[in-house]
C-alpha cells in the first residue's frame, strides 16, 4: 500500500459525518488536496465549503475525478457507485481504519476509547493542551465549542484522537497513552455479545507502546478488568474514579452542583489534592472525564494548575448537552445519547442543572440492531422524564425489516407519560402545544432529532 505522501488528491465518500469531516480537515491543514462527497448538505458540509474543501452532495462516477485515492466512511456500502467507479479506474481506495493508520504514522499517539464518554474526553485534553502551549494534531468526534472545529493538523508529535470501537477501527492505532472510559455491550452489528467488547478493547490496550500508559476508569467493572489484565502483563497503569482508595491513581471526591450549571469536585493523585474544579458541565460522568483529562494531560507533563483551569473554561462539545436556545420559558437541549446508560446519565444530568423544571424528553431511537439488542435497558432509561415522544426509529445504515416500531416502543417504556410520534414534524407540532414556560425539552439521539429542537424554537420564538 502506498504511503499517505504520496497522494495528492484524496476523495473522501461520506465526507459530511463527524470523524470523515475531521481526517477532510486534517489532510487539508498538512497540505494535501481533499474533496469529497455526501448524501445531505449539512452544516459540517457547508463548513468544510467554507474552508476551501470542496463537496459535492449525491454521489456520482464523476465525483473522484482529479483524486489519486478514494476513501470511504464505515456507512458507504462496498457497491457505492464511487468505490466502483475507483476500481473500475484503478485508484486505490481505503476505509477509516486502515486510513487511520497512515494518518497516525509517526505521532505519539493519544487515543480516547469507550463506550461513553470519549468524544468529550477528547475534545478536553486537546483544549488542555492548546491552552498549555502546545500544537497537537487532533480529531474529536464532534464540535469543540470554544476550538470551533473538530479537528487540527498541528506542528506537535502529538495526535490527540478519539478511539472508535466500532467495526475495531481503534485496531488501527499504536496509542503512546490509551484512555478506556467504560465498556458496554453496544454496536450489536458489529459484537455479537459484551465478551466480544470486552475482547477488542483488550486488544486495543495491548497495542499500547511498551513505553506508554493506560488511563482506565476504575468505576467501570470491565474497564477496571482490562486495565489490571494491561498492567499483569507489564503495562503502566493510571486508574482514576470517584472516591479515594482502590488503588485509584486518580480521584474526584467532593462531587457536588455548582452555580455554573455544572458539577464541582476536588481533584487527588496519589492521595493528595491537587486542586478544586468548577466544571461548566453537568453529570457525575462529566467530572470523571474531566478526572481522566486530567490524568492523560499530567503524564504529557502539563502543570496541574494549567489544566484545571483550562478544565474550568471548557464549554463542552457539539451535540453533549449542548443548550440549543430558549423560547417562551422553554429551555431545548440536544444530547448524543443513544444508549440506556447514556441515556439515564443524562437524564440525571438534567435534573441537576435545571432541578425545578418539567423534563419533557424527544427521544429517536438509533438502529433497529440496537433497539432489539438492548430493548429491556431502553425499557426503563426513560424514567426520570416527566413525557417523553417517542421518534420514529433512525435507520442510519440498517434497513427497517418491519419488525420493530416507534410505536411498538413507546407501549413499553414505563415513563409516566408517552407518545410516539409519526414524525419529527408531528413531534414538533406537540411541542408546541404542550410545553409551558419552565419546561426543559431534552433531545436524545444520533440522528437528526435535533430539528426539532431547531424547529421547535423557531415555532415559539426564540427568547
Amino acid at each position: 500500500m502506498e504511503k499517505l505522501s504520496e497522494f495528492e488528491r484524496v476523495h473522501i465518500v461520506g465526507i459530511g459525518g463527524a470523524g470523515m469531516s475531521a481526517i477532510a480537515r486534517v489532510l487539508k491543514g498538512r497540505g494535501i488536496a481533499v474533496q469529497g462527497s455526501d448524501q445531505q448538505a449539512g452544516q459540517l458540509v457547508a463548513a468544510l465549503r467554507v474552508e476551501g474543501i470542496p463537496v459535492t452532495v449525491g454521489h456520482a462516477a464523476e465525483n473522484i475525478t482529479g483524486a489519486d485515492l478514494v476513501l470511504a466512511s464505515s456507512a458507504i456500502p462496498a457497491g457505492n457507485v464511487e468505490l466502483a467507479a475507483a476500481r473500475e479506474r484503478e485508484i486505490p481506495t481505503m476505509r477509516r481504519p486502515e486510513f487511520l493508520s497512515q494518518l497516525t504514522a509517526g505521532y505519539d499517539v493519544v487515543a480516547i476509547a469507550g463506550a461513553h464518554g470519549k468524544t468529550t474526553v477528547t475534545g478536553m485534553i486537546a483544549a488542555i493542551l492548546l491552552a498549555a502551549g502546545r500544537d497537537p494534531t487532533y480529531i474529536v468526534g464532534g464540535m469543540v465549542a470554544s476550538l470551533g472545529t473538530n479537528a487540527h493538523a498541528g506542528q506537535d508529535k502529538l495526535f490527540v484522537i478519539e478511539a472508535d470501537e466500532y467495526q475495531n477501527t481503534f485496531l488501527s492505532l499504536t496509542p503512546q497513552i490509551a484512555v478506556v472510559t467504560n465498556i458496554e455491550f453496544d454496536h450489536p452489528d458489529c459484537f455479537p455479545s459484551t465478551r466480544f467488547v470486552r475482547l477488542a478493547f483488550g486488544e486495543f490496550v495491548d497495542r499500547i507502546r511498551p513505553d506508554g500508559a493506560l488511563v482506565a476508569c476504575s468505576d467501570d467493572r470491565l474497564a477496571r478488568l482490562v486495565g489490571i489484565s494491561y498492567h499483569a502483563n507489564g503495562g503502566k497503569l493510571l486508574l482514576y474514579g470517584q472516591g479515594a482508595g482502590g488503588g485509584l491513581a486518580w480521584c474526584a471526591v467532593e462531587l457536588q452542583s455548582n452555580d455554573r450549571g455544572g458539577v464541582t469536585f476536588t481533584a487527588l493523585h496519589e492521595g493528595e489534592v491537587v486542586g478544586t474544579i468548577r466544571l461548566q458541565l453537568p453529570g457525575e460522568y462529566n467530572a470523571l472525564n474531566a478526572l481522566a483529562a486530567l490524568a492523560v494531560t499530567t503524564e504529557l507533563g502539563v502543570p496541574v494548575e494549567r489544566t484545571c483551569a483550562a478544565l474550568e473554561a471548557f464549554t463542552g462539545t457539539a451535540r453533549r448537552f449542548e443548550v440549543l436556545g430558549s423560547a417562551r420559558g422553554v429551555i431545548v437541549v440536544d444530547d448524543y445519547a443513544h444508549h440506556p446508560t447514556q441515556i439515564k446519565a443524562v437524564l440525571g444530568a438534567a435534573r441537576q442543572r435545571y432541578a425545578e423544571r418539567r423534563v419533557i424528553a424527544v427521544w429517536q431511537p438509533h438502529t433497529f440492531s440496537r433497539i432489539k439488542a438492548l430493548w429491556d435497558g431502553f425499557v426503563t432509561a426513560f424514567d426520570g422524564a416527566d413525557a417523553v415522544l417517542v421518534l420514529p426509529i433512525y435507520a442510519a445504515r440498517e434497513v427497517d425489516d418491519g419488525t420493530v416500531s416507534q410505536c411498538e416502543l413507546a407501549a413499553q417504556l414505563t415513563a409516566p407519560v408517552v407518545s410516539a410520534m409519526g414524525s419529527l414534524a408531528e413531534a414538533t407540532q406537540r411541542l408546541v402545544a404542550m410545553t409551558a414556560p419552565g419546561d426543559l425539552v431534552l433531545l436524545l439521539g444520533a440522528g437528526d432529532e435535533y430539528v426539532v429542537g431547531r424547529e421547535l424554537l423557531a415555532a415559539l420564538g426564540r427568547d
